[in-house]
């Protein structure tokens, strides 16, 4: 395979590792409550759901290594902590969650059956799929995801033209802010230091390629994904604010009902009936790209905590699938209401370690590693703390952090310490 060939199928397979249940779900309906402030909900949702995990593919390109590698410069204790709470979460969340999307808007509609089956055979096949590891990356780069984009691009395209271009009063205060923290439920930043590291292993396993020309490929193919994931977000957010007037939601259903129905209505109204079946296989092979992504990552860690045991990674990957099966049962907005509490604590942890690893050298030691991740985690708490109902503990005190008002309290002390730390590093050397 040649050079670029084989960058398109690593960027094709990056992409779709991505591209899950919230990428799909969660864009469109942002775009229909921010209405004529799509453009400001787009910058936002771009921050934490194209930048930052495009970062993180870079700072993989750099490190080379595992998840591990992102936190060790804190401590060996603390990069072990984190990596199994990020792997814990992935296959308790995001995993399942693809299969409660798959079944909701693709499979029960259509055939009326229960959750359980669809949740069994949806993880049996991405067991197979995680159990033939070494042909991962090339059977999703080359096949899977052409398919999802061209479908991708023909519904926003031609939906783009078959709506009115009536959109509705938008709902947000500080739309950027909103289209940011939506973002968070995406876990790209988190899928990006899980799946970055399939792609390594993906890679070393195909061996004969020098440190230098894998850090290279991994950077370009990092690009291709995020301009990929750019121009899709993107158009998936206007497409759902240009049908704000085609488009009844019912206000009435849980948040779920109104993405799938959002989501189906502009399908329909862009591909007409034949938009159905076409939503169905996307939505299906989205999802399963990246529950394979994920299970694999997963597994490829504790294999490697184990000194190479494949045993270890057959028997992670069979608890995730089976995991995967009883959370994927429930819906998914229930999910989405899970995962809150965990993304407002692990996710700044996460940024900052991603940004962290791309500085250069000599503004990223271990002394600024620490100091900027202890100072995110103690001001990410108040925003943890009012997820799970308890903001009166700390509401005092918001008044004192800036931004805490909008869940975003870590983001100017971390700054603050990452730039004094530095200072004082610099004027002691």
């Amino acid at each position: 395979m040649n050079k670029t060939k084989e960058t398109l199928v690593t960027a094709f397979a990056l992409f779709s590792l991505f591209f899950g249940a919230g990428n799909l779900l969660l864009p469109p309906l942002l775009g229909y409550n921010a209405g004529g402030d799509w453009f400001w909900v787009t910058l936002g949702f771009m921050i934490t759901a194209v930048l930052i995990p495009i970062l993180g593919i870079l700072a993989h390109a750099r490190l080379q290594g595992t998840m591990f590698d992102f936190g060790k410069k804190v401590s060996p204790t603390f990069s072990t902590i984190y990596c199994i709470i990020v792997y814990l979460i992935s296959i308790t969340i995001p995993s399942p969650r693809t299969a409660s999307a798959t079944h909701e808007i693709a499979i029960h509609p259509s055939f009326g059956t229960s959750p359980l089956l669809t949740s069994s055979i949806y993880f049996s096949l991405v067991l197979v799929f995680v159990l033939n590891r070494s042909k991962i990356l090339s059977f999703i780069g080359k096949f899977l995801t052409p398919l999802i984009v061209i479908m991708l691009f023909g519904v926003i395209g031609i939906g783009l033209f078959a709506s009115d271009g009536v959109m509705n009063v938008s709902k947000f205060d500080a739309p950027v802010v909103s289209g940011l923290l939506e973002g968070y439920q995406t876990f790209d930043a988190i899928g990006a230091v899980v799946v970055g590291a399939v792609i390594i292993i993906s890679l070393n396993l195909r061996g004969n390629e020098s440190f230098e020309a894998k850090k290279e490929m991994i950077r370009k193919s990092g690009f291709i994904a995020g301009l990929g994931l750019l121009l899709i977000y993107a158009g998936l957010i206007s497409v759902g604010s240009f049908f704000g007037g085609d488009i009844d939601i019912d206000n009435t259903l849980s948040g779920d009902m109104q993405r799938a129905n959002l989501l189906r209505g502009i399908s329909i109204a862009s591909l007409g009936a034949f938009g159905n079946k076409v939503l169905s296989i996307l939505i299906a092979l989205a999802c399963f790209t990246t529950a394979v992504g994920i299970v694999t990552g997963t597994a490829d860690y504790f294999k490697g905590l184990f000194k190479g045991s494949q045993i270890v990674y057959v028997t992670t990957g069979v608890l995730a699938c089976t995991v995967g099966v009883l959370i994927g049962q429930l819906d998914f907005h229930s999910i989405i209401v899970i995962a809150v509490p965990a993304l407002m604590f692990i996710y700044p942890i996460t940024i900052v370690l991603i940004l962290l690893n791309v500085v250069p050298e000599k503004y990223g030691s271990p002394k600024v590693f620490k100091a900027v991740v202890i100072t995110t985690i103690i001001f990410s708490i108040p925003d943890f703390l009012g997820s799970i109902g308890l903001g009166e503990t700390i509401a005092g005190l918001q008044p004192y952090i800036p931004f805490s008002k909008f869940s975003l309290g870590w983001v100017l002390p971390a700054s603050v310490a990452f730039v004094a730390i530095n200072l004082f590093l610099r004027k002691n050397d």
